[in-house]
């Protein structure tokens, strides 16, 4: 029987992280970004997908694409099941490979699809003494399945990047939309709005995302919830379990406890 959902890490490649959810139906998304570099497949049924200001029906067998910041949320069609398998590589271990960010957020490519279904199974193969090579190898090849378009179109709106970025560095701060508004030089009224349509979310959403991003980078690190809970600035854990599993559709601790890699010489894991 396969899983409704379950992470995977290895502390052998710190810098990477799967997940495999078996029936979409039971794992719902809000508006929502990531700190890494994600890619995933759909692997059974079809979904919509919403990806900055671009919606579109996503079937299996597609690969789809996103950037960290980018907020998006890829959900069930009317009750219809679907199942998916996502990768989250942070950006330093990208970058120190010249990695470049695509603007494609979505793939038809057969060929695409069947090499990052092959990546997934190198992963979870605990026999394996060069899967980060093989993780390495496949970065390098990923721009040549995608369109040539592969450079981000820049900013037009620098007062709105940068209230993001004061969000972004004040996340576990007491922050109110008036320090915000004093960083970026714009209105209260114009920053909530056109704030909106930037990121798809408002300034006080972004910040709450921000802090479930704290909160998801600490879980990894196996610290208690409770803990991290009060450091990413939520009243309680309780605060923090309703958030947590609003954006990312798990608990704190689903999440803080995922399935570790097999160890050399046993069986690797049937599940993600």
């Amino acid at each position: 029987m396969i899983e409704v959902s379950r992470f995977w890490r290895d502390p052998a490649l710190p810098f990477v992280e799967a997940r495999r959810v078996g029936d979409g139906r039971k794992v719902c998304y809000a508006a929502h970004s990531h700190e890494s570099f994600s890619i995933g497949v759909i692997t059974g049924g079809r979904s919509t997908y919403l990806s900055g200001a671009s919606q579109l029906e996503v079937t299996a067998g597609t690969t789809v694409l996103m950037n960290p910041g980018v907020v998006h949320t890829c959900n069930p069609i009317a009750g219809q099941p679907w199942s998916y398998l996502m990768l989250f590589v942070d950006m330093p271990w990208l970058q120190d490979r010249g990695f470049v960010l695509p603007a494609q957020t979505v793939s038809a490519s057969p060929a695409l699809y069947g090499r990052l279904l092959q990546l997934f199974a190198d992963l979870f193969d605990g026999e394996l003494d060069d899967r980060e090579a093989r993780l390495a190898s496949f970065f390098t090849e990923l721009p040549g399945y995608l369109l040539a378009s592969a450079q981000q179109s820049p900013s037009c709106h620098p007062q709105l990047e940068a209230a993001a970025a004061f969000i972004r560095a004040h996340r576990l701060d007491s922050l109110s939309l008036e320090d915000i508004c004093a960083a970026c030089g714009l209105s209260r009224s114009y920053l909530i709005r056109a704030f909106r349509q930037r990121f798809g979310l408002t300034p006080h959403g972004y910040l709450l995302d921000q802090r479930v991003q704290h909160a998801r980078s600490q879980l990894r690190k196996g610290r208690a919830i409770a803990e991290v809970a009060l450091e990413a600035g939520f009243a309680d854990q309780a605060h923090l379990q309703r958030a947590f599993k609003q954006h990312l559709a798990a608990t704190p601790g689903h999440y803080r406890d995922a399935v570790p890699a097999s160890s050399r010489g046993k069986p690797a894991p049937t599940g993600l």
